[in-house]
């Protein structure tokens, strides 16, 4: 997701999972997700953990390109040669443009590190993760 370039096979799935296994990510990914696909999609992504096509996301604007898998490794090669010919400087000082509204989102990725951790040693944390091992639904009505 936070690659500058993605293409997909039309055959790939994305989603996130986190909350499913007992995880998340309240920081940079999260806010990175809602500046690319919007508030209101990126909570989707993330509350109800659906898998989206290829097609869909590039709907969305999470992927550049969708293209058959024979045709992948292809397709990246004519991206990685259109690249190689402008100025690697142009390229270097457009791709710092393109990041500096994203550099406060650094101090939210801090504040959710320790957010992860604190949660990772609690007992919904544990039962998700163990959920998720044995294939079955969490018991966590009791965090409600």
């Amino acid at each position: 997701m936070v690659c500058d370039l993605t293409i997909a096979s039309d055959t790939a799935k994305f989603g996130q999972v986190g909350p499913k296994v007992g995880s998340f990510d309240a920081g940079y990914g999260s806010a990175y997700l809602a500046r690319i696909v919007g508030e209101k999609k990126a909570r989707e992504f993330w509350y109800l953990c659906r898998k989206y096509t290829a097609e869909e996301c590039l709907r969305m604007g999470l992927v550049n390109a969708v293209v058959p898998p024979e045709e992948l490794m292809a397709e990246t090669d004519k991206w990685v040669d259109d690249i190689v010919k402008s100025s690697p400087t142009s390229l270097a000082a457009l791709k710092m443009s393109f990041n500096a509204d994203s550099a406060s989102i650094g101090g939210i990725q801090s504040m959710a590190g320790v957010a992860l951790n604190m949660y990772f040693n609690t007992d919904e944390a544990k039962e998700c993760g163990k959920a998720f091992s044995e294939k079955r639904d969490p018991d966590i009505a009791q965090y409600r």
